[in-house]
């Protein structure tokens, strides 16, 4: 079992969406993601534009009814192998709270740039010396991705690392959101599963 936490601003849009898709995508791997925000509603429910999406994107109808935001403290931050923030603000602001986590926190977006710039086999190799446990092991994927901060080109325009909010934003808005997510939280993915299946 490990843990993956997803951060946005009210935890009612953005990173619940990441949060059931990544849970959904990565159950056979004993994976957990809970969500938070770093502001905003206690205990809200998704938006129903963000609860359409997840369950048009194959997450299971119950999982997104059940949602209930909840506010992000240094607490949330201890366990997780991963941490994705939506937004480079959004890291800052965990950076802040756990600034001990760093290497272990990236915007989603920004994962998904650095894992296709770091070689398969130099993953696999950083799961392996992990050892066994799954935890370890994604927390290792992470660190290497993390070496690679200074060395992969960085994108054109720096927002291109962000997910963008649709919060009271049009459908259209929504739209554009989950297309920036989705082919990131595919890289998510892939990663984990080459750092976790057996050779």
């Amino acid at each position: 079992m490990f843990e993956i936490l997803t951060v946005c601003t009210g935890n009612i849009c953005r990173s619940p969406l990441a949060a059931q898709l990544l849970q959904t995508r990565l159950a056979p791997y004993g994976a957990v993601v809970p969500s938070a925000g770093t502001r905003g509603l206690r205990a809200a429910p998704m938006t129903p534009e963000s609860a359409h999406l997840a369950v048009h994107l194959g997450v299971p109808a119950e999982l997104s009814a059940a949602h209930a935001s909840r506010f992000l403290t240094e607490a949330h931050l201890d366990s997780p192998a991963l941490i994705f923030a939506m937004t480079r603000d959004h890291r800052r602001e965990i950076a802040e709270l756990a600034p001990s986590r760093l290497r272990s926190t990236f915007t989603i977006r920004e994962f998904a740039r650095l894992a296709q710039t770091a070689p398969d086999d130099e993953l696999r190799a950083a799961a392996d010396a992990a050892g066994p446990d799954a935890a370890d092991r994604v927390r290792a994927l992470g660190a290497t991705l993390a070496s690679y901060r200074g060395l992969a080109t960085p994108p054109n325009d720096p927002a291109d690392d962000d997910v963008i909010d649709p919060y009271r934003q049009p459908w259209e808005i929504y739209q554009r959101s989950a297309a920036q997510l989705v082919p990131a939280v595919d890289e998510v993915v892939r990663v984990i599963r080459l750092g976790l299946d057996p050779r």
